[in-house]
């Protein structure tokens, strides 16, 4: 646990991402990310020097096949409020519109879904689980497919709804979370989204693995120029 509450308070700290108060609304998609950021955010609480609170949402997809009960027993053993909303988002994307892009559809539909229902349960702010490998991907990802240099950042102001998106696990390795969830057993749920493995990011992740064989330190260094403003020799 100490690898993932030690990046987690240096993101939380170097962003400035709680304040006093907050209300603070974890995504839980079943995934490893999203349920490690639960655990880690409950921990976290327990000796912050910000008092905030907790609260869990998820969305129900549509897609079917999804047991949540291990995320209902996780957030009551946790003393964590935990909501599932139903939506037809995946049937409506993959049956209704039949889209070429439908991850993009999927996401700006998902987005919008999570954001109001952050506001029904009176939470002003998401924490989402992405983690260190994710903000790479997403940088390698921009750079090759849309021809910028771009990634999340670790907080959004969303002003439209008032709502702040905060990524704690943002210097948190994906090893460090698997390797966390096979010491403590926490429950996983398979995603039964039809393009689960089929994605650009996925090739961008194999491409990646390829690379750290021959660059060891390439997370490490790719982080540091995200973080390197100051040297951002590019042409203007």
């Amino acid at each position: 646990m100490k690898k993932i509450l030690g990046p987690l308070r240096r993101g939380v700290e170097k962003y400035e991402m709680i304040k006093p108060g907050d209300r603070i609304a974890i995504g839980l998609s079943g995934g490893k990310d999203s349920t490690a950021l639960l655990v880690a955010m409950k921990r976290f609480q327990t000796f912050s020097p910000v008092p905030f609170e907790l609260e869990g949402i998820t969305l129900d997809m549509g897609f079917g096949g999804m047991d949540l009960s291990p995320l209902v027993a996780l957030c009551a053993s946790l003393d964590v409020p935990y909501t599932i909303k139903k939506t037809a988002i995946g049937p409506i994307v993959f049956k209704e519109r039949h889209e070429k892009n439908p991850c993009s559809l999927c996401a700006r539909m998902k987005r919008g879904a999570l954001h109001d229902l952050a506001l029904e349960q009176n939470c002003r702010t998401i924490a989402l689980g992405h983690h260190a490998d994710d903000a790479i991907e997403t940088f390698f990802l921009s750079l090759f497919y849309e021809g910028r240099i771009n990634t999340f950042s670790p907080v959004t102001y969303l002003d439209r709804k008032a709502i702040t998106l905060i990524r704690p696990l943002i210097f948190v390795k994906e090893r460090d979370i698997i390797s966390y969830f096979k010491i403590k057993n926490l429950p996983v749920i398979e995603s039964t989204c039809p393009a689960n493995g089929f994605t650009k990011r996925a090739d961008i992740k194999n491409m990646i693995k390829d690379l750290r064989k021959t660059i060891p330190d390439l997370d490490d260094r790719v982080l540091g120029a995200i973080q390197n403003k100051e040297q951002l020799n590019l042409w203007f």
